[in-house]
């Protein structure tokens, strides 16, 4: 009997021996046999190999961009060709039974031109996108009030006599009740919706700022290049005035010099309104898809009379608020289901086995089926603290979510003043400027009469008539400033979807029910 028991002891010896080189072979680490004599450093060195296994190396190369990698991708332009592009000539082109049949640019009014631009516009193809991945997220935390199905083919015991063995299993599992834990996601998800139709709304906003601050800006160039060219004019006749005085010796050769000094500052001024236009009308172009540079739009009345400039905004109307809002309804949820996950989930649990080649191990029967049906309470009882954590995260990221409705909250109201400012001002500097203008028109009528008689020089006459388009040139960039701060209150405050007729429109899909 003591031999026997001794030869046990051997066996496990033996066995132990060839498990713990079995596990040496296996470690990434190379262990130095000829430091190992110590068991002291052999065992430090085996730790060390085993650590490397169950524990994860950390990446230390994540703070380096390597641009050869992240540059290695191609680049496909096509789709950007298969956006709904509005046609230059009368006919109408309609790319599929889902997309509208544009209208030529010539033919569309300010209002007409923001949608078309939302209706190509990839943000908010983006958007929308976005959105409707939410919706689909809804649909998957919905699906736990569903049965849930699994199934599989297992073999039997590699390490004993039954590693021949096929067992297939189907199980079903039905929640009866878990205290409000996947109504918890789903309210996370239906928040998290929310949010992204804030996002559309935000996307349709800045498009439609975009577009309408292309045409502001269109139009005030146009007016301005028509005052420089109006100057050029000018200043040519002064300048023809004084070559003739000069050849006749009525007045120095200075004057025709100094005449055609101003006139190449005016064409100069010409050039550079001109480069302005163009840039705005190409940035019309790009939100349109059509050339755009014989349409010559109105701005609407209605945009400056229905804006409420002075009326307290509707907060709960702007987008960006709505968003904030939403993110925090995002994060109740998510502290109320942190607080759930305490609580146990019970169900009804069917499974359904079949042993091939072998016994089944649910009932020890030879090629034997069985089935059950039980119920089955759950619950994670410890999980190293992480619950208590997973709460106050929560609790942090909604009291961060109210600080960023207030900061919202702010900036809105900030801009909002701001914009206010800014247009009594530019009012003011308009009834200056006209008042400037007048005067400077009565100072070259003296001048001329006095240029006639030989008591002003040239250069009083072109400084004369310099001065009324500058304050020409002034008046308008004011008045179109005026224009552009409106668009952009207009915006800032939400109700770009009111003024520019945007409601019960499809966008792309998505439609705005006022």
């Amino acid at each position: 009997m003591i031999l026997k028991n001794q030869s046990k002891v051997i066996l496990r010896q033996n066995l132990c021996m060839r498990s713990m080189q079995c596990l040496i072979c296996m470690m990434p680490l190379h262990i130095n046999y000829a430091h190992a004599d110590s068991s002291k450093e052999f065992m430090q060195s085996v730790k060390s190999g085993i650590s490397q296994i169950f524990v994860p190396k950390p990446d230390e190369n994540y703070n380096k961009a390597d641009i050869h990698t992240l540059s290695n991708f191609q680049l496909d332009t096509s789709k950007v060709q298969e956006l709904p592009v509005i046609q230059g000539s009368d006919r109408a082109l309609a790319f599929s039974k889902n997309q509208p049949t544009y209208q030529p640019v010539s033919q569309l009014s300010f209002n007409e031109t923001i949608l078309r631009a939302l209706q190509r516009s990839p943000d908010v193809s983006q958007s929308v996108s976005v959105l409707a991945g939410q919706g689909a997220y809804i649909d998957v935390a919905k699906a736990g009030y569903y049965p849930q199905l699994s199934g599989g083919l297992s073999t039997g015991d590699l390490s004993s006599g039954e590693r021949g063995r096929q067992l297939i299993s189907l199980n079903a599992t039905q929640m009866l009740y878990d205290f409000g834990k996947v109504k918890s996601g789903v309210d996370i998800e239906q928040a998290k919706l929310a949010a992204e139709q804030a996002n559309v709304l935000l996307s349709i906003d800045n498009v439609a700022y975009e577009t309408a601050n292309a045409i502001v800006n269109i139009k005030r160039y146009q007016e301005i290049t028509q005052i420089a060219q109006q100057q050029i004019n000018g200043i040519s006749r002064i300048a023809e005035i004084a070559n003739l005085r000069a050849q006749a010796g009525i007045s120095t050769q200075a004057d025709p010099v100094q005449a055609r000094a101003n006139l190449e500052a005016a064409q100069a001024n010409l050039v550079v309104q001109q480069t302005q236009l163009k840039k705005f009308q190409q940035k019309l172009r790009t939100l349109l898809g059509a050339d755009v540079t014989s349409q010559d739009w109105a701005i609407p009345e209605r945009v400056v009379r229905d804006s409420d400039l002075y009326r307290d905004p509707e907060f709960n109307q702007i987008p960006s608020m709505i968003a904030a809002q939403a993110q925090v309804e995002v994060a109740k949820f998510q502290k109320q289901q942190s607080k759930l996950t305490n609580y146990p989930t019970l169900s009804v649990k069917g499974s359904l086995s079949q042993a091939l080649n072998g016994r089944n191990p649910n009932n020890n029967e030879d090629d034997g089926m069985y089935n059950s049906i039980m119920l089955e309470a759950s619950s994670n009882l410890y999980q190293g603290g992480a619950k208590a954590s997973q709460t106050r995260a929560a609790s942090y990221a909604e009291e961060a979510a109210k600080a960023k409705v207030n900061s919202v909250y702010l900036d809105v109201l900030d801009e909002i003043r701001v914009l206010r400012e800014e247009i009594e001002n530019k009012q003011h500097l308009m009834s200056i400027l006209m008042a400037r203008k007048e005067t400077s028109i009565r100072t070259r009528e003296l001048y001329q009469e006095q240029y006639k008689l030989g008591t002003r020089s040239a250069v009083d006459l072109l400084n004369a008539e310099q001065s009324i388009h500058s304050a020409a040139q002034e008046i308008e960039n004011a008045r179109y400033d005026i224009y552009d701060a409106i668009v952009r209150y207009i915006t800032v405050t939400g109700r770009s979807r009111d003024l520019y007729d945007l409601n019960n429109i499809p966008i792309q899909g998505f439609e705005i029910q006022p």
